[in-house]
């Protein structure tokens, strides 16, 4: 067998090109995992933006030079298993490269699933090494599939977001504003934040967008970014950054003389990004999810934090899929070239923020 994966250029994310290997032999206690299917969306565009800085790059290395492989969200199959305990045929949710296979290095293997343990990894945070087995993971159903690549690793973002400000008390502020307000994050986020009483929740996103956006229902108010001023300049607010912009940012540092909270997730508007030294009001704060499961692990145990997540998620997705009115709506590409389409179209953000987009190197 060969394996295709899609690279990216580390710091000219608009220059890709396909690189095909043949497979090696196992080692033992390894196996070898058919990616079937997976997700892309502006989240793995952020990963690809902070791949330096947030260690993303590092979780599917290419031994080449100046050349990654973006990490996504999907579904594989094993094809090839050395390892005591993972069988071939059987299938996990995870984290794999935008590749056509993978080979992972199965530890702390049972029911659930298992950790990779490559030696690359082990540092890394462990949520983006554990793969789930389809079988028993109580968020799976197969008709939901596409549902799970697309939102589910967004949507626990969008809950910790929520989660975080909830547990801080909102910093005093009653308005939030989010930019990137059409990107699943942040619409999962409204979604959750929507739900606080008393809490004003203003979406932040182009011209263009801002009909999506009022349509989805979450958003108590949408403006586009050059109507800022349509906000109070002394409204207790936080920024809930998902563009990820240096000169929105800036804009917002200095309109709002009440800024509570800077609150950077993302970086959709690649072409926008920079530093945020020498702002007024609050340091920006890059949020990291993992550290905020880890508090509620804490908190809760992790029974309790499953339980609160699986909520969350099912009455997430019966919105998002409404068939009346659906927030998402699903578009396949299959093969190399497809995918290295896809991902131009992404980058460039172009194309209906209502369109979800699975792919299959295969």
């Amino acid at each position: 067998m060969n394996n295709t994966r899609l690279l990216v250029r580390k710091n000219l994310l608009t220059d890709t090109r396909l690189s095909t290997s043949q497979d090696k032999p196992l080692a033992d206690g390894q196996i070898r995992m058919r990616v079937d299917s997976f997700a892309l969306t502006s989240n793995n565009i952020t990963y690809a933006a902070f791949g330096d800085a947030m260690n993303y790059w590092q979780f599917f290395p290419t031994q080449e030079e100046g050349w990654g492989c973006i990490p996504v969200w999907g579904f594989a199959s094993v094809a090839e298993s050395l390892c005591e305990g993972v069988k071939v045929g059987e299938r996990f949710y995870g984290y794999y490269p935008m590749a056509s296979e993978t080979v992972l290095n199965p530890t702390r293997v049972n029911s659930a699933g298992f950790f990779d343990g490559a030696g690359h990894r082990r540092e890394l945070h462990p949520v983006y090494n554990q793969y789930l087995h389809c079988s028993t993971d109580p968020l799976y159903t197969p008709e939901t599939e596409d549902a799970q690549a697309l939102l589910r690793p967004l949507f626990m973002t969008s809950w910790l977001i929520d989660d975080f400000l909830a547990d801080n008390n909102f910093f005093g502020a009653q308005t939030m504003l989010l930019s990137s307000a059409s990107s699943k994050t942040a619409y999962g986020t409204a979604f959750q934040l929507a739900q606080r009483p008393g809490m004003e929740v203003i979406g932040l996103t182009s011209a263009s967008n801002v009909a999506f956006c009022e349509s989805l229902g979450c958003y108590g108010r949408v403006l586009s970014y050059e109507q800022l001023d349509q906000v109070a300049e002394d409204a207790a607010c936080i920024y809930v950054d998902f563009a990820g912009s240096a000169p929105l940012r800036r804009n917002i540092h200095s309109r709002f003389t009440h800024l509570k909270y800077s609150c950077s997730i993302g970086g959709t508007h690649v072409e926008q990004l920079g530093g945020a030294k020498d702002l007024p009001g609050p340091r920006v704060t890059l949020f990291f999810a993992p550290a905020q499961i880890k508090k509620r692990h804490a908190d809760w145990g992790a029974e309790q934090l499953g339980m609160r997540l699986q909520q969350g998620w099912q009455s997430f997705i019966v919105q998002v899929f409404n068939a009346q009115s659906p927030w998402l709506c699903v578009q396949r590409h299959q093969g190399p070239q497809q995918t290295q389409q896809a991902y131009a179209q992404v980058l460039a953000g172009q194309g209906d923020p209502r369109v979800g987009h699975v792919l299959s190197m295969a």
